[in-house]
């Protein structure tokens, strides 16, 4: 059976990643990029024809796939004369994979709609050497026969594909589940720094807490670099972070809700990109609290 032709815009760690599981079987592919030349370079290498903007990505194209930073990224990408919706033809399907805001995509798949083509929101979980060997987790949703079209190339790159509803659903999850691990994974690392300023082992509290119900693999991930100093357990940034937890807090607003829980781990994020640690990994925001815990 005849695989269909891809367009992929955004190759950065997790993009460039998914590009080469598609390449390693046999896809056909069209790519654009925002920032990394190598990467781009290395796709071409390996069979990709390379566009020039968004709209000739979309003409090329069966399936258009963005993994971008922002849902401002995506909407650029979308809009306008070069854009993605101006090339598309009747039928195509575009998938986001990155963390975006759901009123941004349940706007964007209107203007999709418009123009004979379906969008469908695919946010990502697990990392990009995951995403090498076709392991992620996928949380797609929107038009089911569109999804039950694209399902097999989803499974060619995750190991779990799940249909999660209407347009949007799967952002949402994305947002809720990330804003839940960020939040714990900032309240271990002020706990680890409320250690030191108590005069406490931090090895000593993790043994304790690790014993109990609050064992978590986010747990481990802060443990091991407040206790052991490797930051790599856990391959999220800090800014990453930041922007996760304040789209929460916007969708929250958007669904004319109030979030209690998110003001303090989005305090603490925020403040630390101001600081000048966005580009450090989440684990490291053990060392922002043992600077910022002291009156």
């Amino acid at each position: 059976m005849t695989k269909p032709t891809i367009g992929f815009i955004g190759l950065g760690l997790m993009g460039a990643a998914m590009v080469g599981r598609l390449q390693s079987l046999g896809y056909s592919l069209t790519v654009m990029g925002n920032v990394s030349r190598p990467r781009i370079d290395a796709a071409v290498a390996a069979g990709a024809v390379e566009a020039k903007t968004a709209k000739a990505v979309a003409e090329a194209s069966d399936i258009v796939m963005l993994c971008m930073d922002t849902s401002h990224s995506v909407e650029g990408r979308m809009r306008g004369d070069d854009g993605v919706i101006s090339g598309l033809k009747p039928g195509t399907i575009v998938i986001d994979f990155g963390t975006s805001l759901p009123a941004s995509t349940q706007a964007l798949g209107e203007e999709v709609a418009a123009v004979g083509g379906t969008y469908l929101d695919a946010p990502l979980g697990r990392t990009p050497a995951q995403a090498v060997d076709g392991l992620l987790n996928i949380m797609c949703s929107g038009d089911a026969d569109a999804f039950a079209k694209v399902r097999p190339v989803l499974e060619d790159l995750g190991e779990n594909v799940f249909h999660l509803g209407k347009l949007g659903s799967g952002h949402t999850i994305k947002l809720i589940n990330n804003f839940f691990g960020m939040t714990t994974a900032s309240a271990m690392a002020e706990a680890f720094a409320m250690a030191d300023q108590a005069g406490v082992d931090r090895q000593d509290l993790y043994d304790v807490m690790s014993a109990g119900p609050l064992r978590s693999a986010m747990m481990d991930f802060v443990k091991a670099y407040g206790v052991d100093g490797d930051p790599s357990k856990l391959g999220f940034s800090i800014r990453n972070a930041s922007k996760d937890v304040g789209y929460y807090r916007q969708m929250a607003t958007d669904l004319d809700a109030k979030s209690i829980m998110s003001v303090g781990a989005d305090e603490a994020f925020s403040s630390a990109v101001k600081q000048d640690m966005g580009d450090k990994m989440v684990s490291e925001m053990v060392d922002f609290f043992t600077s910022n815990l002291r009156n």
